[in-house]
C-alpha cells in the first residue's frame, strides 16, 4: 500500500457488508482494508498516513465500542465512523460522546457514509499535522537551556526585560540576550509568535511571577 496519502479501514463481521462497502469506497476513489473482527483490525500493521475507521458496533468478541475504548487507551487516534443495525439513540449518543464522527443505522445511504468518510479524513489530516507541529515544538523547546526556559515562561507571562531580571536576579543584558536565543531557537518571527508557541506547549510561568497591568 505505498503511494497511498489515505485510507479508510472497514471492520464488519458481515463478508456482504465489507464488500458492499468497499466497493463502493473504491468506486469513489478511496483505498479501504477491510477486517472481519476488531481482533484483526488490532493485530494488522496499517500505514501510518491520514486513515478513518468504519466499525460495525455488533462485533463478536471484541465489540465496536470496546474497539473504540482500547484505541483511546492505546493513544491511537482514528476518526471512527459506526455501524449498527438497531437505531438506538442511547448507543448513538455514546459513540458521538466518545468522539466518534457519525453513527449511521444499517441499511444507509451511500452518500451518507461517503461524507462521513470524508470528513473524517479531513480531521484526521489536521490532526496529524497539528501533532507534528507540537512535536516539532517541544523539540525546539528542548534545544533550551534551563535558564532560558525559566525566560520564556516570564517572557509570555508579559513580563518587561527589567521584571523578568528581578525575578532571576540577573541584569537587563543578560535576559535581553536569553531572550534573543529564546526566539532564535524557537523560530519565533514576533513576541506573539513566541506566546502562541508556549500555549500550544503549555508553559506557563513560575508561581511567583506576575504579569503587567
Amino acid at each position: 500500500m505505498s503511494g497511498l496519502t489515505s485510507i479508510v479501514f472497514v471492520i464488519d463481521d458481515d463478508p456482504l457488508v465489507r464488500d458492499s462497502v468497499t466497493d463502493l469506497l473504491a468506486a469513489t476513489g478511496f483505498a479501504a482494508q477491510a477486517f472481519g473482527s476488531a481482533t484483526e483490525f488490532i493485530q494488522a500493521k496499517r500505514p501510518d498516513i491520514p486513515a478513518c475507521l468504519i466499525l460495525d458496533v455488533e462485533l463478536p468478541g471484541l465489540s465496536g465500542f470496546d474497539l473504540q475504548v482500547e484505541l483511546t487507551k492505546s493513544g491511537t487516534e482514528v476518526p471512527i465512523i459506526f455501524l449498527s443495525g438497531h437505531g438506538d439513540i442511547p448507543k448513538s449518543v455514546r459513540a458521538m460522546k466518545a468522539g466518534a464522527v457519525e453513527f449511521l443505522t444499517k441499511p444507509f445511504r451511500a452518500q451518507e457514509l461517503l461524507d462521513a468518510v470524508k470528513q473524517a479524513l479531513v480531521r484526521d489530516g489536521k490532526f496529524r499535522r497539528e501533532r507534528a507541529d507540537t512535536l516539532e515544538l517541544r523539540e525546539r523547546l528542548g534545544t533550551l537551556t534551563p535558564r532560558e526556559r525559566q525566560v520564556l515562561a516570564l517572557v509570555v507571562a508579559g513580563l518587561l526585560n527589567k521584571q523578568i531580571a528581578g525575578e532571576l536576579a540577573t541584569t537587563e543584558v543578560t535576559i535581553k540576550a536569553h531572550r534573543g536565543r529564546v526566539m532564535r531557537k524557537m523560530q519565533a518571527a514576533s513576541l506573539a509568535d513566541l506566546v502562541r508557541m508556549a500555549e500550544k506547549l503549555k508553559v506557563s510561568p513560575p508561581p511567583s511571577s506576575t504579569k503587567v497591568e
